[in-house]
């Protein structure tokens, strides 16, 4: 970004059939070398680097994730909680957001519209910790009105944008 607040016109511009090409074999195998991603591809491992090196510097590629086994840790329940808003006040969302985001067992929080406000994924060893999520940390902020807890028995991965 030049300016800091204007993503260049590189930035911004569309995603041709190599980086889209590149992009899904990272995705489907992200620990691969840049080597391997190469062959694969049948291009230059230059090419396949510089590429790659483009992608992050363009924000198409945030970061890395490492996908953890919750039942591992000691948190084989699963739930996502439905949260409803009693009022919508700017500085009420943002403090309930941040206050979910900084809870332990929470996965992710989706700010939503429609007739729920909130989708907060947790995991947690078991009902009663669950539960103390719903009670100590969400139910007590002002601006909730009600809340839907509902177990979630399997999860799976998507095919995501570029399967």
């Amino acid at each position: 970004m030049h300016d800091g607040q204007h993503p260049s016109s590189s930035a911004r511009a569309p995603l041709d059939d190599v980086d889209l090409r590149l992009l899904g074999a990272y995705v489907e195998h992200p620990d691969s070398t840049v080597k391997a991603l190469a062959a694969g591809l049948g291009m230059a491992e230059s090419t396949c680097a510089y590429r790659l090196r483009l992608l992050r510097e363009r924000g198409v590629i945030t970061g890395t994730a490492v996908l953890v086994d919750m039942t591992r840790l000691g948190r084989p329940v699963q739930a996502v909680i439905r949260v409803r808003l009693a009022n919508h006040s700017k500085s009420g969302v943002e403090d309930l957001f941040r206050a979910l985001q900084r809870t332990s067992g929470v996965l992710q929080v989706f700010h939503i519209a429609g007739a729920d406000d909130f989708l907060v994924h947790v995991a947690v060893s078991d009902a009663a910790a669950l539960r103390d999520i719903v009670l100590e940390h969400i139910t007590v902020h002002d601006v909730v009105r009600a809340t839907e807890t509902q177990l979630v028995f399997e999860r799976r991965e998507g095919v995501g944008v570029l399967g």
